[in-house]
């Protein structure tokens, strides 16, 4: 599991640059964003390496941040390669309530989902001999 970085900005010019300026400042780089909307704000998502301090940071700069734990699954990038791990989160019995990706080296990606349930989401992982990856692997 790790640590995701969740901010959530009102739907206004600026907001986001702001955010990604005060990170950058402190010496944050991402590894993946992404942003759900809505007509009045916006959901943002980072995977960044140490995402308390980088909570901390944001906070302190009046950013509503939190952090939520999730997995980071590598992924054959294949045709059917997510499905795979899909069809075993369904067999375990898992429910995802939100994912992205992001490209790796290797002819692998990374996946990044949010569960209801971490240690059947683990055994589905394995079910089908893919990787759970670490923060630490993220930013090698």
């Amino acid at each position: 599991m790790i640590d995701q970085l969740t901010v959530f900005l009102e739907n206004r010019k600026g907001r986001l640059a702001a955010l990604c300026r005060a990170l950058g400042d402190a010496g944050f780089s991402m590894r993946a964003l992404t942003i759900a909307d809505t007509e009045r704000y916006g959901v943002v998502r980072i995977i960044t390496k140490d995402a308390g301090s980088a909570q901390e940071v944001l906070t302190n700069q009046g950013f509503r941040a939190s952090l939520t734990s999730v997995l980071a699954v590598e992924v054959p990038d294949i045709a059917g390669g997510l499905a795979k791990l899909l069809e075993a989160f369904e067999a375990f019995d898992v429910n995802i309530e939100y994912a992205y990706c992001f490209s790796s080296v290797g002819g692998k990606a990374i996946d990044v989902l949010r569960v209801n349930d971490e240690a059947s989401a683990m055994q589905a992982v394995a079910s089908v001999d893919y990787r759970i990856v670490t923060e630490e692997e993220l930013f090698v």
